[in-house]
């Protein structure tokens, strides 16, 4: 006879449909239009850059209009949110299973699991589709964050988030400074840098050559890219997501009301000035030095470090908004709320079905529609990308099934059903 220890399984599986709150999915759904709008610039493998790298600068009025709006709103700004919404639902599905008697050290498998695999999943999507991957970026720092912070107390969460933030401070301001001082604040940075766009490959127009830079490119951002982001206290905003899971912020914003609506205001308020006057540069209101301009830039670095305060921001409004809808009585909109909300509930399935509407038919090895785009064509061509995600999430939602990864991954996590304690 073999006996079974039941100790290191799971009490319970995933989440079920209603034990999920509007504001996460609703977050989520929204971030996925965010990310693939912000992914469009390289896919403009043709177009004409600037200093940047990476918007063009080529185009008419509404081509510049768009840009001006990429740069201001989404580019840097669209990840943090998803590292935020990422970590706290690490701390949601540990909870979750804590809660229900999962051991500690098996709940924390489950999300190493998970980690792994996502891991491996992202090399693919690079291998196969896009260089640009975050699935296993996003894998090896939860992977790292998870064995370092899951199980830590509040205290050491809110001391380590203020290490981030001045981790943060330090490595934006350090460069600057020096610069500054050297009176050197203009030539800081590289315009003649290679343009960032070129690592994804999208003007190659043989598959298997493409496949290696993509491959080259994946290894980087997920092996090198996700550990050195650690440096620059690029945890905080994981941490920031366990400590709001922990105090349920996003199931229950109408507790938490003051506090969702000074981020939101102080948040988007930072993020948005702090990108203004790159993207005034870039469309050649504000006449600033190339090198300024470009990826390791001053005005680079000022985009990137308000990032992060305008994904929070992000958040906290869509929080808001959820709180909101959910105390109205008459709900005009229902059916469009709902179908955002069941892309957040699929989230990994509608990130991966983007990349397989968009490498083929825009990039050089395939049907090569991006060389005659600009930057307002590609923009409809991307909300037309995400609404087909919106009809077909809406869709499985309605039938009762979940996205096809979700459901890979939640048995990679899980193991089948009948395996489990009960």
């Amino acid at each position: 006879m073999t006996i079974t220890n039941t100790e290191d399984r799971p009490a319970r599986g995933g989440v079920r449909s209603g034990e999920r709150a509007l504001a996460p999915d609703l977050a989520r759904g929204i971030m996925l239009l965010g990310i693939v709008l912000s992914n469009t610039a390289f896919h403009l493998w043709a177009a004409r850059r600037g200093p940047s790298g990476w918007q063009p600068v080529d185009g008419s009025w509404l081509d510049h209009a768009v840009q001006f709006t990429m740069i201001t709103v989404l580019d840097l700004r669209v990840y943090p949110l998803f590292a935020f919404l990422f970590g706290y639902g690490m701390m949601q599905l540990y909870l979750r299973q804590t809660a229900a008697g999962t051991k500690e050290r098996a709940a924390a498998g489950i999300l190493r699991r998970r980690s792994l695999w996502l891991v491996v999943i992202g090399l693919a999507h690079s291998a196969l589709l896009m260089a640009g991957d975050i699935i296993g970026f996003y894998g090896v720092l939860s992977l790292i964050l998870g064995l370092a912070f899951l199980r830590r107390g509040e205290r050491a969460l809110k001391w380590w988030i203020g290490v981030a933030v001045a981790l943060l401070l330090i490595t934006s301001a350090e460069p600057v400074v020096s610069a500054l001082l050297r009176g050197e604040l203009g030539t800081l940075g590289d315009a003649g840098a290679d343009p960032g766009y070129q690592a994804y490959a999208g003007d190659e127009g043989n598959w298997l050559t493409a496949a290696g830079t993509r491959i080259r490119t994946g290894l980087f951002v997920t092996f090198a890219a996700a550990p050195l982001s650690l440096l620059g206290g690029g945890f905080g905003l994981f941490l920031l997501g366990f400590l709001a899971a922990r105090h349920r912020v996003l199931e229950e914003p109408g507790a938490h009301r003051t506090l969702l609506r000074r981020t939101a205001v102080i948040g988007v308020t930072v993020g948005w000035l702090g990108a203004l006057p790159a993207a005034l540069a870039h469309i050649g209101v504000l006449d600033v030095p190339p090198d300024a301009q470009s990826e390791s830039g001053a005005l680079t670095i000022l985009r990137d470090a308000t990032g992060n305060a305008a994904g929070l921001g992000y958040v906290a409004a869509v929080a808001l908004f959820a709180h909101w809808w959910t105390t109205r009585e008459r709900r005009r909109g229902a059916k469009a709320v709902a179908a955002v909300t069941a892309v957040g509930k699929r989230s990994l399935s509608c990130y991966l079905t983007h990349s397989l509407l968009f490498a083929p038919v825009l990039a050089a090895w395939g049907l090569g529609l991006g060389e005659h785009l600009g930057s307002f064509t590609m923009a409809l061509f991307a909300a037309g990308v995400w609404l087909l995600t919106v009809a077909g999430a809406h869709a499985l939602e309605r039938a009762g099934r979940r996205g096809p990864a979700e459901a890979a991954l939640r048995r990679l996590m899980y193991g089948p059903a009948k395996g489990r304690a009960r």
